[in-house]
Order: structure tokens, then sequence, then C-alpha cells
């Protein structure tokens, strides 16, 4: 296996040039000839992990707080359940938040496998190549594009994924403000409600992508695990390590 650090380009063994249109239709072998290319900065690995953290705490307590399971008796000073919820909700979306920051950041100065165009499938190869994946991780095609950074369904799941965040965060601190009715937050997420028709439309909305993250969770495990056993590229292990194993003798639909 040979060291390769330039995420830019990828320099090939010996062999015929092949065309970049061309699809994998096995597993690749446990061993051969591979590269390993760096992909992704720390900046991205750790926002990456502290949001999936904060995902996972704020859906916890956010269930709970919608509904609470676990009921107490005697004075809530002696307690406290629901502040503590409260508090672990409100300091796991201000982490979510500041990862949005760091990401937002991240799409003008990364790498070209992490800023804003690799998010959006712009090209009409990507889109043939969207359908080719959706019948691949269905299990209806053992034909799958290939790509160094995120191919097109993971484009438009990332890019979806950051709008629900991002409307969750408006939506949660319009409610966050609800506390303080003449503080700062309040005042600069007023006009959610008015526009949304209600705080009870704000709090439904909120709790509703709070669900599509949850959908969004196992599916996102999945493609990961099975691009990763398909490919054998250690795509998982890319966001800790910052790079995967590629082919050497393969063109990438992204190089």
């Amino acid at each position: 296996m040979t060291p390769h650090a330039d995420p830019t380009k990828i320099r090939r063994g010996p062999g015929p040039p092949r065309s970049p249109a061309r699809f994998a239709s096995n597993v690749r072998p446990p061993e051969g000839d591979y590269l390993w290319v760096y992909l992704w900065g720390w900046p991205l690995r750790v926002m990456h992990w502290t949001a999936a953290f904060a995902v996972v705490a704020l859906v916890v307590t956010g269930i709970y707080i919608g509904r609470p399971f676990v009921t107490t008796s005697g004075e809530a000073v002696d307690h406290f359940l629901m502040g503590r919820m409260r508090f672990v909700h409100f300091l796991a979306a201000a982490f979510l938040v500041a990862t949005g920051i760091v990401r937002l950041y991240w799409l003008f100065m990364g790498n070209r496998f992490e800023r804003w165009p690799a998010l959006i499938p712009l090209r009409g190869r990507e889109w043939k190549a969207l359908w080719l994946q959706l019948k691949y991780y269905a299990l209806l095609e053992p034909v799958r594009p290939r790509y160094l950074g995120h191919n097109p369904l993971q484009q438009i799941m990332y890019t979806g994924v950051y709008v629900i965040v991002v409307i969750m965060a408006i939506t949660g601190f319009a409610m966050y403000g609800q506390s303080n009715p003449t503080g700062l937050i309040a005042g600069a997420f007023g006009w959610v409600a008015p526009m949304l028709g209600g705080m009870q439309v704000v709090r439904l909305l909120h709790h509703a992508l709070m669900w599509l993250l949850v959908l969004f969770i196992p599916i996102h495990i999945y493609t990961s695990l099975r691009a990763d056993w398909g490919e054998r590229s250690g795509v998982i292990s890319s966001m800790i390590s910052g790079g995967a194993f590629v082919d050497s003798d393969h063109e990438f639909l992204d190089e």
C-alpha cells in the first residue's frame, strides 16, 4: 500500500488509462495495490464527532422534555430532573451550533472534498450516478459509482441534514426565548412564531424535524458500513484518520 497525502491528485501505477465513467461491479479484494488518500481535515472530523454526540444528547433529552416518561414525587427542588434535562439539551444545542459555525467556515476554507460544491450534485453525470447509487444501496444493483469524497446521494442527504439542523436551531432558539420574553434571544427570534403561525407550530416543526434526524442516523450508518465493506476503503475510519484507501488502478468521478 502506498501512502499519498495530496487529496487533489492521485498518481497511478502502470496500466492503460481508464474512463472516468467506469463503475466497479464487484467487492474489492482485501489485498492489492492501494493508495492512501487524505480526504478530511481535522476540523471537519472534530465537527463530525462532536455533532454526532450532540445530536444523540439532543434527541434523548428532547424526547423527555416533550413527553416526560419518568415521574418523580415531591418538590421539584429536591430532584430537578426536568431542569437537568433542559440543561443538557441546551448545552448539546450550543455544541451543535458551534459545529455548524465551523462547518460553515470549512465550506469555503476546506479542501475540495469539504467545500460547498462537494455537497451539491451540479453536473448531469452526478444525477445519473445518484440513481445508480440508490439502486446499489437498495441491493438492486451490484454496480456503484466510485467517488473519493461524497457520492451524489450523500451530497443530497448531508445538505438536507444541514438544512434541518439550521431550522431546528432557529425554532429551538425561538422556544428558548420564551423563558425570558424581554431578553436578547426572544428579541432576535421573535419573528419565528408569528411567521409560522404560533409557538405550538414552532414546537411541532422542531419535534417533527427531530424524527427526520433520528431516521437519518441508521441510514447514515448503513450506507457507511456498506461502502466500507464494498470498497474496502476504510470509509468509517476516515472520519478518525482523515484518509481512506483507494484502488490504485481505478479512476474516480470526483478526481
